[in-house]
């Protein structure tokens, strides 16, 4: 799959492989170490430029989810008939992956939320993080780690395709209390800026052959970056008035939260009983959100400002999940 952040966050052609053909070559692991360390520099100058210059890009902001519809197709242009095959093959560790990432993201977002007392905006903006699914950043983290890069294809695979029922579900039992959320017209959204463009993804993949995808797969990963930067400027340009006294906070739920997934992810699969490749796999399916989808559903159905947590998430879930990876990586795996 492709690495974008967030699901539509990182780069990384190295990514945009099936789970049964994972990357393999010194080549494409330098490709991914690369696309690791250049994705969170460009998404913060992007947040940077935004913030500077708002006008720029604040008249763009109905392209928001066009823009997550090209990540999403990027996306579908990596699926092979091997990625669906390996959730048939391992149903109770996929299931497992599924469950911990759409209870404990949630939950955790909903603490957090209440702990540090955000605003409405904000504690929905938060929520709706934790309720999408699992970013295809997680997959080169996976990789990265010596994780089972199969079983993280297979966990984020399943989790975007019942977004459009989870997500909306989840965010309206979660943050209905902070604003009126229409679940149903959330639903409508997800499925046109993320299963149809996956399902167009798939049949273009099905036309062009796997030798057509590799003629372009050294494009797709930064095309997915500089899409995804463009998203995060738009979000910030159009909350930089409130940043400045709200950036703080919001970094520290953002860290709080993107932390608790990191670390219960691994623990939920230790606990139910999986191998240490498995655990490293679905730290980062937990941990790492799709926060390109979070902030177009916040931009389109709350406001700017709610947003804003999904911004910063596209950021920070991509050096905390950098770390993570090498410091794994540099553990011997023992089952």
């Amino acid at each position: 799959m492709t690495m974008v952040s967030d699901r539509s966050e990182a780069p990384s052609s190295t990514a945009s492989t099936s789970g049964a053909e994972a990357v393999e070559t010194p080549k494409q692991r330098r490709a991914a170490l690369i696309a690791v360390t250049a994705l969170p520099i460009v998404v913060v100058l992007a947040g940077l430029w935004g913030y500077n210059q708002p006008d720029i890009f604040t008249p763009h902001a109905q392209w928001v989810p066009y823009l997550l519809g090209v990540v999403m197709f990027t996306m579908g242009l990596t699926l092979t008939p091997q990625d669906f095959a390996a959730v048939l093959r391992r149903p109770w560790a996929v299931l497992i992956g599924l469950a911990a990432h759409y209870v404990i993201m949630p939950g955790a977002g909903w603490v957090i939320a209440h702990a540090l007392s955000l605003s409405p905006e904000l504690a929905v903006g938060l929520i709706l993080v934790g309720c999408a699914p699992s970013g295809t950043a997680s997959n080169v983290m996976t990789f990265l780690s010596k994780g089972d890069v199969a079983l993280g294809v297979s966990v984020a695979t399943v989790s975007t395709l019942v977004a459009p029922v989870v997500t909306p579900a989840l965010t309206a039992l979660l943050a209905g209390s902070y604003l009126h959320v229409d679940a149903g017209s959330m639903m409508v959204d997800i499925v046109k800026t993320v299963l149809v463009p996956i399902v167009l993804g798939v049949v273009v993949r099905l036309v062009i052959k796997d030798a057509g995808v590799r003629a372009i797969a050294p494009a797709l990963p930064w095309t997915s970056a500089v899409v995804i930067a463009w998203i995060v400027a738009i979000v910030v340009a159009g909350s930089a008035g409130k940043l400045a006294s709200v950036g703080g906070i919001v970094f520290l739920a953002v860290l709080l939260h993107n932390g608790f997934g990191l670390g219960l992810g691994y623990l939920a699969a230790r606990l139910a009983g999986l191998d240490a490749k498995a655990r490293r796999a679905l730290a980062f399916e937990v941990g790492m959100q799709n926060s390109g989808l979070a902030a177009t559903l916040a931009k389109v159905h709350f406001s700017p400002l709610a947003a804003l947590p999904s911004a910063v998430f596209s950021v920070w879930h991509n050096v905390s999940g950098a770390v993570l990876a090498a410091w794994f990586a540099r553990r011997p795996v023992r089952d």
